[in-house]
């Protein structure tokens, strides 16, 4: 395969648009995290400091899932980057004229980039795990959720 300057160049609007929305959501999160800890020191203030509330202990795991997230938003980050890196040295090995060099960066910053994207997906599905047990909490719904009703042959448009 033959590549030429455009070719990485092509990855360079993508990669920064998704270097945006994972700070964007890192953004969301950190905040998230901000108020989640404010409210958990105004509940044990309010408490026994060695009296566990059911409130305390939810605050507790949704903090706990929000490090897991931001790990994996740095994780997503860092491989997001490391491509933006592959693809510049990509070029450069490309006017350098080394193409069998440019080549095998340019594969790498797509698997990179590759990587990143999996990683995305596995934020997301975290999230929505975490956003389905806040509404199952909030509205007492059932274990489940569209996909594992449809699954199970109930029906969807039932309200």
């Amino acid at each position: 395969m033959e590549i030429s300057l455009n070719t990485p160049a092509l990855l360079f609007p993508a990669i920064s648009l998704l270097l945006l929305a994972y700070t964007n959501r890192f953004l969301a999160l950190a905040n998230l995290v901000r108020k989640l800890h404010d409210e958990y020191i105004e509940t044990h203030l309010k408490h026994d400091e060695f009296t566990e509330t059911h409130k305390s202990k939810i605050i507790l795991w949704q903090i706990r899932n929000l490090r897991r997230r931001i790990n994996l938003i740095r994780y997503m980050q860092g491989l997001g980057v490391f491509s933006f890196l592959g693809c510049v040295a990509c070029m450069y090995s490309l006017y350098r004229g080394a193409a069998v060099i440019a080549e095998f960066i340019f594969a790498i910053s797509l698997l990179s980039l590759l990587a990143s994207l999996f990683i995305s997906l596995a934020e997301i599905i975290q999230s929505t795990r975490a956003i389905e047990l806040e509404l199952s909490d909030i509205e007492e719904l059932e274990n489940g959720n569209i996909f594992t009703d449809i699954i199970a042959g109930k029906n969807v448009n039932k309200k």
